[in-house]
């Protein structure tokens, strides 16, 4: 097993993927969505943190957080908010295909891929630049062909705080700065 080491900046800036297990396309389904809005303001109870950027699209998620000052502990709010998912949505979303490739157990669902990546925002152009590439991820991934027709994003907030025009980030769009890719 790898010696993976995570950011430990508390009140940092991070961005994040996470990701269901084997690519299942269900995140934009009204119970899960429904469950992650839950489990996220649960969470938030005990573990603030603000949400800067989001965006959700079938299989995966990227967000950014800030946590705060002092604290670094995001590897706890994910744990968090992916077993509280889990619970809520129960067996529902369980792919009988992967029950049958390992045990299940209370802290192994198989809606969410066992980790996440994470990324320490560095500096106002790495915040920037992963901003944009939040949002742009619907057109990337060829859901639509304008970030506005992407409903499962912090793409209209944005719009709505004149932060992004309306029409920022369609198809060929030659201002995106894609930092990675998913």
């Amino acid at each position: 097993m790898p010696n993976y080491i995570r950011s430990n900046i508390g009140g940092a800036c991070y961005f994040f993927t996470v990701v269901t297990e084997h690519r299942q396309k269900i995140l934009t389904n009204p119970d899960i969505r429904t469950a992650l809005r839950s489990a996220i303001q649960q969470t938030r109870i005990t573990h603030p943190f603000q949400i800067d950027a989001w965006v959700l699209l079938p299989d995966h998620l990227h967000c950014i957080w800030t946590l705060p000052e002092g604290d670094a502990d995001f590897s706890n709010r994910w744990r968090l908010i992916k077993r509280d998912v889990s619970v809520i949505c129960g067996p529902n979303y369980l792919n009988p295909d992967l029950l049958s490739q390992r045990r299940i157990n209370r802290q192994n669902s198989t809606i969410w891929q066992a980790r996440f990546w994470e990324h320490l925002i560095r500096d106002d152009p790495d915040y920037e630049n992963h901003m944009n590439y939040l949002h742009f991820n619907p057109v990337k991934h060829g859901l639509v062909k304008k970030i506005a027709d992407w409903p499962w994003s912090s793409f209209h907030r944005y719009i709505a705080r004149k932060t992004y025009p309306a029409n920022w980030g369609g198809v060929g769009d030659k201002n995106i700065v894609m930092p990675y890719d998913d």
